[in-house]
């Protein structure tokens, strides 16, 4: 082994190895970002993210136009569609002039661009170029979010309404309040009084800065299927807010001034740099999302792969667990029981809690009230869930899926699978759900820890 690998292996069991109980105070307070950090590097070289990223410069080429020119109508008939390309000037900065040149160019094609006389057809065409670009995005954000269900089309087509006409508008009405803000007279006299003057002028500096963060928060907390946290949301958008101004002023400094690109590309250089420039900008706007879903869900940092396949032994440990836990909220032991906050109690990924809960189901066990988010209550009587046939479910879950593909056996094998379910059918005797919520009452919460010696570290099933 050589010391790089041996560099790597010691920096591996410090992060994914390590009990933080166990580390001084200052390697336990950067073991979260040290985590997180190397988890967006994982999915930056294993390329998810960057084949992401690819994916939306392509709908956003194809629905640009289109998405400028339903805003622009909507901004139209507030008064405020001036401020359009001020802004996206200021959004292709990082271009340098070829930047402002690509911004009117495009409001160009705006202008171009009649409704009136597109007909019914073409203003469906329109709509639906929108409407796809914001569905590409929102099944890129789920994929971060690991949200495996997507809106129903009734709820996202009014939802992508909703940012189309609503979204624009209020975030043109800030900029134009920050304007008439800066020219109103009592501010420029209060501006004139030091130190106000210079806070001023500092706080002018930062107004796009924060403008860019909080319409990441914005489509942090609104384009996912799940409920995302503002406290997440705002760390995430801080983050690519940071990674916007520093790489933009990089990328402006050292791509958009070369003259190499006009060497090689000729006239098609410009249309080369704002496609490098959009993808940098998806690029930051994932990266922004994955730290505010590892802030939320910190559960998924306890490996060094983005999903966990549990063993057989922990799938079983963990229907136990849920079960009881469900069956604790029954007899009023416990709190109310959501997939999200089990999630949180247990330390587990969500994603495999949601799987183990869904086995639960098809097994009878479990039942989700119609609260949002869901809450998973016992299906029958706790008392009448026997152990035993709770962990023959989990055992037999998907088998219905492959019953023709059943291996060839031997009387010998089949004899000790059945000695086998014997000696644990007698083992669990009668044992049941109840006693097994009772005796958490009785002797405190169960123990919790899934050994994380026992994880295989594969993508989850």
């Amino acid at each position: 082994m050589d010391s790089n690998q041996e560099n790597r292996t010691g920096l591996d069991q410090l992060l994914w190895q390590s009990d933080p109980a166990t580390l001084p105070d200052w390697q336990r307070k950067l073991l979260v970002p040290a985590r997180i950090a190397q988890s967006i590097g994982r999915d930056l070289i294993h390329g998810m993210l960057t084949l992401q990223a690819m994916s939306l410069v392509y709908s956003t080429l194809l629905s640009l136009v289109p998405l400028l020119a339903v805003s622009f109508s909507v901004l139209k008939g507030f008064g405020v569609h001036n401020q359009l390309q001020p802004v996206l000037t200021q959004a292709l900065a990082p271009l340098g002039d070829k930047g402002e040149e690509i911004a009117v160019q495009l409001i160009s094609y705006v202008d171009n661009t009649d409704v009136r006389v597109l007909g019914s057809v073409g203003l469906a065409v329109l709509l639906y170029s929108v409407i796809s670009l914001i569905s590409k995005i929102e099944q890129v954000f789920n994929y971060t979010w690991h949200v495996d269900q997507p809106r129903p089309l009734a709820q996202r087509f009014s939802k992508y309404l909703s940012a189309l006409l609503v979204g624009p508008v209020l975030f043109f009405s800030a900029v134009g309040a920050t304007a008439s803000l800066r020219s109103n007279s009592l501010i420029q006299n209060a501006i004139a009084i030091e130190p106000l003057g210079f806070l001023a002028s500092n706080l002018e500096r930062l107004i796009p800065y924060l403008l860019i963060t909080s319409a990441f928060a914005f489509a942090y907390i609104f384009v996912p299927n799940t409920r995302v946290r503002w406290r997440s949301a705002l760390i995430g958008a801080l983050v690519a807010g940071v990674l916007w101004q520093s790489i933009g002023y990089m990328f402006a400094t050292f791509m958009a001034g070369s003259t190499q690109y006009a060497a090689i590309y000729s006239g098609l250089a410009i249309v080369i740099l704002f496609m490098i420039w959009v993808y940098i900008a998806w690029l930051i706007l994932l990266v922004g999302a994955s730290i505010a879903f590892y802030d939320q869900y910190p559960e998924y940092l306890g490996s060094s792969t983005r999903d966990l396949r549990l063993s057989n032994r922990q799938r079983e440990q963990l229907a136990l667990l849920l079960a009881t836990r469900v069956a604790a909220t029954y007899y009023g032991k416990d709190p109310s029981c959501s997939g999200e906050g089990l999630s949180h109690a247990l330390a587990m990924p969500l994603t495999n809690v949601r799987n183990v809960l869904r086995m639960l189901e098809q097994a009878g066990v479990l039942v989700q009230t119609a609260d949002d988010p869901p809450c998973y209550v016992p299906a029958r009587a706790p008392e009448e869930v026997l152990v035993h046939d709770l962990l023959d479910a989990i055992r037999r879950y998907g088998e219905d899926e492959v019953t023709a593909r059943q291996p060839r056996s031997t009387p010998a094998i089949d004899a000790l699978v059945l000695r086998l379910g014997e000696a644990q059918d007698s083992a669990l005797a009668n044992l049941s759900l109840r006693d097994l919520a009772l005796s958490q009452a009785e002797t405190g919460r169960p123990n919790t820890d899934l050994s994380k010696s026992e994880v295989q570290m594969h993508p989850t099933d």
